[in-house]
């Protein structure tokens, strides 16, 4: 693999943890090796790499990289969000979308995986500039997406106003009106309680995981990092739950509330996200009594529960340490692969309560699907019926988790998530033939 994906750090920790967690069953599947399905699920099925070019708003031209890796369509479509950020690079596409791959699977719904993206960054730039990189972007991709082809929704630096305009021009291109993005209006075919999917489907998740050991997720408190989308809806649902949110963080550091940060609190942090500053120490000058530690990260905090909401590898082994000192009951990554392969081997080792990105975090894509769903059949749900489809879906990966991750009293989520994912794609890949 190291020889095959020189420099991939993120994509090899990926996979390497997959790897790890199905091997014993594996190799009860001589089926499974015959067909290789290991040597081609690690493969994507295409990587599309293209230029770039747009116009700012002073004339001059930029050109950027764009990317989709459709990385495995066994059992749905390709599936997964477009990522516009600087950091964006092919190690990073790949990692997402192999897990996207497993993640999707364990939602139940025929969606298969795939993660695109640029390293282009919204920061900073106009509105107009936004729109036109968002065109110039689809006007390169638009071919090989479409509602039963490849699906792309929304992820860091792509919103609503971003996947309106890739939309637009992917519409006007195809000219069709097809489901063929989601995280779009609800005016035009997006689905109620999307944008708080994420944290909310977390939040049923954790909250599962502590009732499945005789505790409730009432007046715990929680650590989330992060202050965009996904930390907005976590912090939104724990507090619904009767939890207390203590912390938010961004790339300056972190505020930690006393008071716990709910009501016109969680209203704020969307101000914050909105305003295009990637900071949150405006949070302690609007609320005084909040104390904002530059440079810090909130995982010294001693809470109950910890969430990862930002990015990938956000929490490192002397995070986990911190949290083990501090007697944290329950940690779990909203973020894609938002720990360390130490930090996770730490919590694991110390039979914590532990849930991987790929279990806990799924409630985004779920309502992704929910909106393929809403879209192919030209209707739109209630709030309350999504809801409800969303809290089934989070239980059905729970009991996944728990059906083969079960090691003696404790439950291995991370080894229960990667089998199950697993075990759904191997299964429709063999059945398909070596393709």
């Amino acid at each position: 693999m190291q020889e095959k994906h020189p420099g991939e750090q993120e994509f090899l920790q990926a996979v390497k943890e997959v790897l790890l967690s199905v091997e014993p069953i594996y190799n009860t599947h001589p089926e499974f090796e015959r067909a290789k399905i290991i040597e081609r699920m690690v493969e994507p099925d295409r990587i599309l790499t293209f230029r770039v070019t747009w116009e700012d708003d002073r004339g001059e031209l930029h050109v950027n990289r764009g990317y989709r890796v459709q990385f495995n369509n066994a059992i749905g479509p390709y599936k997964g969000g477009i990522r516009f950020h600087a950091s964006v690079n092919l190690s990073i596409l790949k990692f997402l979308g192999f897990e996207q791959t497993f993640k999707n699977a364990l939602t139940t719904l025929p969606m298969g995986g795939a993660k695109g993206g640029s390293d282009f960054s919204p920061r900073g730039k106009s509105e107009a500039e936004i729109r036109r990189f968002c065109q110039a972007f689809m006007l390169e991709l638009w071919r090989n997406l479409g509602p039963d082809q490849d699906v792309p929704a929304g992820d860091i630096g792509v919103g609503g106003r971003e996947v309106g305009y890739m939309y637009g021009m992917y519409k006007k291109l195809q000219r069709e009106h097809t489901g063929s993005f989601t995280g779009k209006g609800l005016q035009f075919g997006g689905s109620l309680l999307r944008p708080e999917a994420t944290g909310f489907g977390a939040l049923y998740f954790v909250n599962q995981m502590l009732q499945d050991q005789n505790m409730d997720i009432s007046g715990k408190t929680v650590a989330i990092s992060g202050f965009g989308n996904v930390a907005w809806g976590a912090a939104l649902k724990a507090t619904q739950m009767g939890a207390k949110v203590m912390t938010i963080s961004g790339p300056d550091g972190y505020v930690f509330d006393p008071d716990g940060i709910s009501g016109e609190k969680i209203d704020y942090m969307l101000e914050l996200r909105n305003s295009g500053n990637d900071i949150v120490a405006p949070y302690a000058e609007v609320y005084p009594k909040a104390e904002f530690h530059a440079g810090k990260k909130p995982w010294e905090c001693p809470v109950d529960i910890a969430l990862t909401c930002a990015t990938q590898n956000e929490l490192n082994e002397q995070d986990a340490r911190m949290l083990i000192d501090n007697k944290v009951k329950c940690v779990a990554e909203v973020s894609n692969m938002g720990c360390t392969a130490e930090a996770a081997d730490l919590f694991i080792e110390n039979r914590m309560l532990f849930a991987p990105g790929k279990a806990v975090n799924a409630g985004g894509v779920a309502t992704s699907g929910l909106e393929m769903s809403q879209n192919a059949m030209h209707l739109s749900w209630s709030s309350d019926e999504v809801d409800q489809r969303l809290h089934h879906i989070m239980s059905s990966i729970h009991e996944q988790c728990l059906a083969y991750g079960k090691e003696g009293n404790y439950i291995n989520y991370v080894k229960g998530a990667n089998i199950a994912g697993f075990m759904k794609v191997a299964q429709a890949m063999l059945a398909q033939g070596p393709l």
